[in-house]
């Protein structure tokens, strides 16, 4: 009897600890998002502050004070090409990403699975190129991009930005490709199929998470990068949103806040949905990906 009651209250007492550990976890969890959250939600309720919420100091940043407005939106649309950049930054990033996959995932493949000495030390070495810093490359690119007569086109941004993609990406798919058997391959083989017919039916499916990353990576970065686009692109009509937005709505010493935050939030709402949706691809192919590098 005193063993089943001493037994009895240990279950009692384990259950409790996990009960508190799950709440404990729980509270850290939210406690972490809402961090993680902060400068979104401060960005949308700045959107709609008026100008007299936003820079008297003793207004609470995180509510409205005054009468929310939506006049920074009208200006961010009617009084800046906004629209003009996020089309120009959609189709550049799209294009970017076409190209980034076409060039490395051949590349990939053939350093992964063909047996030759040298293919590790030029994995690696692809893997450096992108590790040097875009300035040191500024005045070699920027002569290309004139010998072409790009400057000023979007297309230069084409041209220049697989060099920083595709290196990470070759990389990336490397390692991912590495946990594939190679037995996947010969049996498509054996079964009538050439090795480019076996990579397009068999190897693409089955690395499909690591060009999810690919995508997501490639898509990102061009959408953020900055330097490149300032410095090769001056037409209005022809920036992206990353040069675009802060070169009209920084105007001398006047900042715009409320219509900044509401392209930063118009941006970055889209680009999160569509991340979430892939995010559980997009996590394996760099995991795997990473461990077999």
């Amino acid at each position: 009897m005193t063993t089943l009651e001493i037994t009895d209250a240990q279950r009692r007492s384990i259950a409790r600890r996990h009960r508190f550990g799950r709440i404990g976890l729980y509270v850290l969890a939210i406690g972490a998002a809402l961090v993680a959250a902060g400068p979104f939600v401060w960005g949308v309720i700045t959107t709609f502050k008026q100008d007299r919420d936003l820079y008297r100091r003793r207004n609470n940043p995180f509510v409205f004070n005054e009468t929310p407005t939506t006049e920074h939106v009208r200006v961010l649309f009617e009084e800046t090409g906004f629209a003009k950049f996020a089309l120009n930054t959609l189709w550049v990033g799209l294009l970017v990403v076409a190209i980034t996959l076409a060039l490395s995932l051949p590349a990939a493949y053939s350093l992964a699975r063909l047996d030759r000495p040298w293919a590790g030390p030029m994995g690696i070495a692809i893997f450096f190129v992108y590790l040097v810093p875009p300035t040191l490359l500024f005045l070699s690119l920027s002569r290309i991009v004139v010998a072409l007569g790009l400057q000023d086109s979007t297309w230069s941004l084409v041209l220049i930005y697989p060099t920083i993609t595709i290196p990470v990406s070759v990389w990336l798919l490397i390692g991912f490709l590495k946990t594939l058997p190679r037995d996947i391959e010969e049996q498509a083989m054996v079964d009538g199929y050439s090795r480019l017919g076996a990579l397009g039916r068999v190897v693409v499916p089955l690395v499909a998470p690591g060009i999810v990353a690919v995508v997501v990576f490639a898509f990102t970065l061009t959408a953020s990068e900055f330097i490149y686009a300032l410095a090769f692109i001056s037409p209005s009509d022809a920036k992206t949103i990353s040069t675009g937005v802060p070169t009209e709505l920084v105007r001398g010493d006047v900042f715009f806040w409320q219509s900044l935050q509401a392209a930063t939030v118009l941006v970055a709402v889209p680009i999160a949905f569509v991340f979430n949706i892939f995010l559980n691809r997009f996590i394996s192919g760099f995991t795997q990906g990473a461990v077999k590098g």
